[in-house]
């Protein structure tokens, strides 16, 4: 009697300790997919579409004015016609586009992946800041500059679309597993 006695509680305690460790790999399972969708919610997710926007945009005002080049060429200036155009566009729709991605990462840094902030989100920020001081002198009719003397950090746009695919990609894993692992129980 007091061996099956043992064997019960030796069972039960090894049920305990089992079910103690699914458990706690479940809940950082869960931690992790939460982590993921966030970044994706809040962060990447929108960089993502607000980039995706943007070049949308571009490519429809760069295919009317301009196109076949740089929109400043050397020894080619635009048009004053072109240049109140560039000037419309960057207002109405590049900048709110900026604006946006910018608050993205300012309230979402903590979602940011890796162990610091990328380059190419330090340069998109102060791209915008510097550009807020040239549409400012647009406001009061100086036209003496078009563009911010730090360009869009061409790398921006290759680094959200690859982290953004790239979490897709650890959020479908993740969920995956996990229904995966509902439909055996």
């Amino acid at each position: 009697m007091s061996n099956t006695l043992a064997v019960t509680v030796l069972l039960a305690f090894v049920g305990y300790v089992v079910t103690y460790f699914n458990s706690v790999r479940l809940e950082q399972r869960k931690a992790k997919l939460k982590f993921v969708s966030d970044q994706l919610q809040y962060l990447y997710g929108p960089l993502f579409s607000l980039n995706s926007a943007s070049i949308e945009a571009w490519t429809a005002f760069r295919s009317r004015y301009r196109p076949g080049g740089p929109f400043f060429r050397q020894g080619d200036p635009p048009s004053e016609e072109e240049l109140k155009q560039w000037r419309l566009w960057m207002q109405e729709v590049f900048m709110p586009l900026n604006l946006q991605m910018r608050q993205a990462i300012i309230e979402n840094t903590h979602l940011v992946e890796g162990d610091g902030m990328p380059q190419s989100f330090r340069d998109l920020l102060a791209h915008v800041e510097v550009y807020k001081i040239t549409i400012k002198k647009w406001e009061a009719g100086d036209f003496s500059e078009h563009t911010s003397y730090l360009d869009f950090p061409s790398e921006f746009r290759r680094e959200v679309q690859a982290q953004f695919a790239m979490l897709k990609s650890r959020q479908a894993g993740l969920i995956g597993a996990r229904s995966r692992r509902g439909a055996q129980a």
